[in-house]
């Protein structure tokens, strides 16, 4: 008999590997390994991107086309997100970091392409995901990549709203 202690309550599991395009997507072509802070660096790149992009369009069609982009993100980071937590071991990386990239699009949704509105969205956003108000904390509950990425898309609600009533009340200009 062997003197080592055996816990058969413990499964292991096998090392899961993730495709290339989930790492890609889920940590953003890489942006989630900056440290500090990956999902700011992921926030910022995307307001970045979305200015060089919508600048460019009319007002009415920076809103739906920032609504469509979210909504495809969301529908393909939730796949991603899943693939990259099971093969790193854990229910939310670090390193996934597309949820940010949706609920900061959300934030954007309707503010002009302009400096301020931007910048509002931005630390708006990056305060609700950070502080997670009801009901967005109970979103992380939802099983694998839907509850990464739905919590960021609550943060990016109430950031959308918060940025709505300052325009609506003339604050951004």
């Amino acid at each position: 008999m062997d003197a080592s202690p055996i816990n058969d309550s413990i499964e292991v599991q096998p090392p899961v590997k993730a495709p290339m395009w989930a790492w890609a997507t889920a940590t953003f072509f890489g942006i989630g390994t900056l440290r500090p802070g990956p999902g700011t660096w992921a926030s910022l790149a995307t307001v970045l991107l979305w200015w060089s992009f919508a600048h460019r369009l009319s007002h009415t069609t920076q809103y739906s086309i920032a609504a469509v982009l979210a909504l495809a993100i969301t529908l393909i980071g939730i796949p991603a997100a899943t693939l990259v937590a099971r093969a790193s071991g854990r229910k939310d990386p670090s390193i996934v970091v597309i949820d940010e990239v949706a609920g900061q699009l959300v934030a954007m949704i309707g503010a002009p392409a302009a400096w301020k509105p931007l910048v509002v969205a931005f630390v708006l956003f990056r305060i609700f995901d950070i502080v997670k108000p009801p009901p967005v904390r109970g979103l992380e509950k939802l099983p694998w990549g839907t509850g990464i990425m739905i919590d960021d898309i609550g943060a990016g609600l109430y950031a959308l709203i918060f940025v709505q009533l300052l325009l609506r009340f003339g604050i951004l200009g």
